[in-house]
């Protein structure tokens, strides 16, 4: 395996690999920075999970079923659907495994009774909390040094991240009680 050099495209030692991708206009101005660091805090807050996971057989698609389910009891499985930007085909795998091994359980909606309303069970939930913990964990570490204010510009900055042109349900019942709890 080659050595990476981690100072940026214009240390790249094979001059024909740095003509092939020859910077764009304002290459300069991109922040790479962000970008890796991006990168690396996602691999670590996400990988945290990922191993408590796989001793269940479980991935990344089951823990974000479950957190979304866990926290919006009742979430209809097509409101799942638009919040995780999946497949019909990739969440029936999923939900299959969590229904079959008692982690969420389905009903049908009161009013409609096609609707499919979605639950954690007991074991669900115990699963949700174990593995919001790690994370909440790794969180009060990073925010330890930075104070309520440096808190809550990194809260500014990834709700600042989020694509708002896509009407979400769940995305705006997220940012309506982040906007409440910044106001009280």
């Amino acid at each position: 395996m080659a050595d990476i050099n981690f100072s940026g495209p214009s240390a790249v030692p094979d001059s024909r690999a740095s003509e092939a991708r020859a910077p764009s206009p304002g290459a300069a101005d991109l922040r790479w920075d962000i970008i890796e660091l991006l990168f690396f805090a996602y691999r670590d807050f996400v990988g945290d999970a990922d191993h408590e996971l796989e001793a269940f057989g479980f991935g990344r698609a089951h823990h974000r079923v479950l957190h979304f389910v866990y926290r919006y009891p009742g979430l209809k499985v097509a409101d799942l659907l638009d919040v995780l930007r999946i497949t019909k085909q990739s969440l029936g795998r999923v939900l299959k495994q969590l229904l079959d091994e008692d982690y969420i359980v389905q009903k049908a909606g009161n009013n409609d009774r096609r609707q499919r309303l979605l639950f954690a069970t007991a074991k669900g939930e115990a699963l949700v909390a174990k593995l919001a913990g790690l994370q909440t964990d790794r969180l009060s570490r990073a925010l330890r040094d930075i104070g309520p204010a440096g808190a809550d510009a990194v809260r500014q900055f990834l709700r600042a991240m989020i694509d708002h042109d896509d009407p979400d349900k769940v995305l705006e019942t997220i940012l309506a009680t982040g906007t409440a709890k910044a106001k009280e």
